[in-house]
């Protein structure tokens, strides 16, 4: 008995659906218009289904749309749900519903083109779930309003270095300053504008239908398809968020272009932007990948690395453009805040980056605070130089505080706000070192003791110290070096002392200074009041009667000595008076106590002389022209000394 013939190949499901005549060549028709993108195409398309069945060879290319039609796209770049993507979909969908409805017919069992036309409409349906996915993204996604970011952040652009006045009284890489109160210069602690901050890019309604998407397309084998349409879409989003923030797309060449006023306010920003990208921006995104995306671990962690590596990497072009501007002290806190800032939030970022994929975004982090922190040690290193070399040659005309005292003191004030992060940075800065041994000053065990920054700061102040020593050397009127040298060192204990920088410096660091002060004082009295005090001296001329105990000429010869006394005195009084009325003691209670230690020492002695030798010469002809002030005359034009503007003319009341 023969053996029964092989069973026959399985009908192709297009082949079987023949029966069907004009239907079979619509479907058909359908199909090539459907996944055709150019003519070509369609002609191979329309040759290989001709293999099927000669009928389908009628079909015509010219019915099928131009190529352009098919590239149609929205402002994203992303295909539209138009006629040709609904067309492509549909017929994909078809042929598939003809193989599944044929059950024992295999698809790679069928021919190579078959096989190919399958998979091309697999492909295209998967196309269309990309679309889906990247359409509710974009249709549900939460827009961003800084204005609620931001407002716990605005203290932090209270004081700091841009309240230092950028005055040309001093050298304009160091300008001076207004006197800034040490408390505002960050606005006092912050606490945590983020903890009730829950930001969801995507609308909660959406999540599950996202979901459903990554799901299918990841068990499908097309992990690769699913992260290039989300990561497309939530790169171009994180974007339109940084632009909401203020944040810009710079180049180094830009930044360092920029105008200061312009560069500190988006320095400022960008210290805003940086707490707000991690804690809101990159925490929501973790999230939504977390959520969107649970179905591969794997898939998570590399989509969230490359949904925000951009954003991340524009926040780092901007700290590293500021990193390498050149060195000036004005950007000293703005740069600390930078600095601050981004270490603050390195801990969360590694929360949030949980796999190896993001180590090197983390080392990129680290690398660009550490060119941060080498641009505030070089800018301190600079600031130096600045107070060694500052050398300008006018002298203040009042004797009063120099610019650069002001500055250079509020300056020094507010970086100790920044203590704990400058301690840390100068740690292991051998510039540093302040050499003890000549230190003769400073109380050795607190020298000893300092924090880095302690050190830095005394040096600074050293350096300030003596700069002025120099420019107090710009005067000829010894007496007004005196005032120049009271004046300025007045000013840097006072900053010190009402300040953390006094618990820095210490208490024999003040009392020093506070010696030096009293010896200027004496210095000033002995220099301007010594030779106008010498007219009052009593040298022996007569008894102050009036009577007379010589000869007639000796009587006369003693008259005219005591005359002159009184004329020098007045002579040299308001030589002194006009001269000082202009000098200028800013801090009251040095002005009053100099006041006081002037009178202490001239009142009593010209009341005594007066006392003792003015009977000799009042009365007689021309008195008013010798004895031209009354104690009470002297006390007042005293108390117009130090005040920076020129006294009345005269504040005689004495008779003449």
């Amino acid at each position: 008995m023969s053996a029964a013939p092989p069973p026959p190949p399985p009908e192709s499901p297009v082949a079987a659906a023949a029966g069907g005549g004009d239907k079979v060549l619509a479907a058909a028709q359908h199909i090539v218009k459907s996944l055709a993108t150019s003519k070509n195409a369609a002609d191979d398309m329309i040759r290989i289904l001709s293999g099927f069945d000669n009928r389908l060879s009628q079909i015509t290319s010219d019915l099928f749309p131009s190529p352009d039609l098919a590239a149609d796209s929205d402002e994203r770049g992303n295909p539209l749900w138009g006629q040709i993507s609904a067309a492509a979909f549909d017929a994909a969908e078809q042929l598939i519903q003809v193989w599944d409805g044929t059950p024992e017919a295999l698809v790679f069992e069928a021919t190579e083109d078959e096989v190919a036309e399958y998979l091309s409409a697999v492909d295209v349906a998967i196309e269309h779930l990309a679309q889906e996915l990247r359409h509710l993204m974009v249709r549900h996604a939460v827009p961003l309003d800084p204005t609620g970011l931001f407002f716990s952040l605005r203290r932090l652009s209270l004081g700091s270095m841009d309240d230092l006045d950028t005055s040309s009284e001093f050298d304009a890489a160091t300008p001076h300053s207004i006197d800034v109160a040490p408390e505002t210069a960050r606005g006092g602690p912050l606490v945590n504008p983020f903890e009730d901050q829950v930001f969801d890019p995507v609308r909660p309604e959406a999540v599950d239908d996202l979901r459903a998407i990554a799901d299918r397309m990841a068990r499908a084998g097309y992990s690769r398809e699913l992260a290039d349409a989300y990561c497309g879409i939530r790169r171009d989003l994180l974007d339109e968020y940084l632009s909401a923030l203020g944040v810009e797309r710079l180049s180094i060449d830009e930044v360092q272009r920029i105008e200061w006023k312009h560069l500190n306010d988006k320095m400022k920003k960008w210290v805003q932007a940086v707490k707000t990208v991690v804690r809101v921006l990159l925490a929501g995104e973790r999230r939504l990948c977390d959520q969107v995306l649970s179905v591969s671990d794997e898939l998570r962690e590399e989509c969230f690395i490359e949904s925000t590596k951009g954003c991340i990497m524009q926040i780092l072009s901007f700290g590293d453009a500021v990193a390498v501007c050149p060195r000036s002290p004005e950007k000293l806190s703005r740069i600390l805040d930078m600095y601050e800032a981004l270490a603050e939030v390195i801990p969360e970022m590694k929360d949030l980056c949980l796999g190896s994929s993001g180590d090197g975004v983390i080392s990129d982090v680290q690398a660009n605070l550490d060119r941060l922190g080498d641009a505030i040690r070089g800018t301190l290193f600079e600031f130096g130089k600045v107070l060694q070399l500052e050398s300008s040659r006018r002298a203040m005309t009042a004797g009063e505080i120099h610019p650069m005292t002001r500055y250079v003191m509020n300056y020094l004030r507010l970086l100790v706000v920044y203590s704990d992060t400058l301690d840390a940075l100068l740690d292991d800065d051998a510039d540093d070192q302040i050499d003890l041994a000549r230190a003769e000053d400073q109380d050795q065990e607190h020298l000893e003791s300092m924090t880095p920054l302690g050190k830095r700061l005394l040096k600074l102040i050293s350096y300030l110290e003596a700069n002025l020593e120099e420019k107090s050397k710009l005067y000829e009127d010894s007496a007004l070096e005196c005032i120049f040298s009271m004046n300025n060192l007045l000013y840097i204990v006072q900053k010190v002392r009402d300040s953390e920088l006094g618990k820095i410096l210490g208490d024999h660091w003040v009392k020093r200074r506070n010696g030096k002060i009293r010896q200027y004082s004496k210095s000033y009295l002995r220099i301007s009041w010594m030779k106008v005090l010498s007219f009052l001296k009593d040298d022996g001329h007569g008894s102050g009667s009036g009577s007379s105990s010589g000869s007639g000429s000796g009587h006369s010869s003693s008259r005219m000595s005591i005359k002159e006394k009184f004329k020098n005195f007045n002579l040299a009084f308001e030589e002194i008076y006009r001269n000082q009325t202009t000098w200028k003691v800013p801090d009251p209670q040095l002005r009053e106590e100099l006041k006081i230690s002037i009178s202490e020492n001239v009142i009593p002695a010209y009341r005594a002389f007066l006392g003792r030798y003015g009977s000799q010469v009042d009365g007689g002809r021309n008195s008013g022209k010798y004895i031209k002030y009354t104690p009470e005359d002297l006390e007042s034009q005293l108390s117009d000394l130090f005040e920076g503007a020129p006294g009345p003319a005269n504040h005689s009341r004495r008779r003449t």
